[in-house]
């Protein structure tokens, strides 16, 4: 069965190693027949959430959020989304920044839409100089667990497009 997937790159290097797991994976799923969204979070405007439980108040999911920016393009992919990829390198033990940002901001449409009716699969990318994902790997795990999320798999590491492609395909 095709598959929407959408891919959260929080990578700040356009051509580093976290694209090119990126790249292996939306390979190897496009050639499965899949449907792949890919944003490049670090050059779009993106503000932190505000807190201010305005999200989902109008129960409008084209609208989930008060903030004007560019979330507005991830909402609609993100509706669309059978599958998540959350992609990032370690940057001080953890995910990137905007990443971060991104999924806090997920949840204006998420409560919008209410949880249990928002069942989605997800898989992680992630890239680091050393080999301690622990931390990263510790927020994806409880993010998609506390959500009711089925994990996919988890690409971790340097060098790795083969089993990026692999896990792609298999989805």
């Amino acid at each position: 069965m095709k598959k929407n997937i959408l891919i959260l790159n929080g990578a700040t290097r356009k051509h580093g190693n976290t694209l090119k797991l990126v790249d292996a994976f939306a390979d190897g799923a496009s050639s499965a027949g899949n449907n792949v969204e890919e944003f490049f979070l670090y050059e779009m405007e993106i503000h932190d959430c505000k807190g201010c439980n305005y999200c989902g108040k109008d129960r409008n999911p084209e609208n989930p959020c008060v903030q004007k920016d560019d979330m507005h393009k991830i909402y609609e992919a993100f509706i669309k989304s059978d599958v998540v990829v959350f992609a990032s390198p370690i940057y001080f033990w953890t995910i990137t920044g905007i990443l971060k940002t991104v999924t806090d901001r997920l949840y204006a449409e998420l409560r919008c839409l209410g949880y249990s009716k928002f069942p989605r699969q997800s898989v992680l990318i992630m890239t680091a100089d050393s080999t301690d994902f622990s931390q990263a790997v510790n927020w994806y795990r409880t993010f998609e667990r506390n959500l009711g999320w089925k994990n996919l798999g988890e690409i971790l590491g340097k060098g790795k497009e083969k089993l990026a492609k692999k896990i792609g395909e298999s989805i």
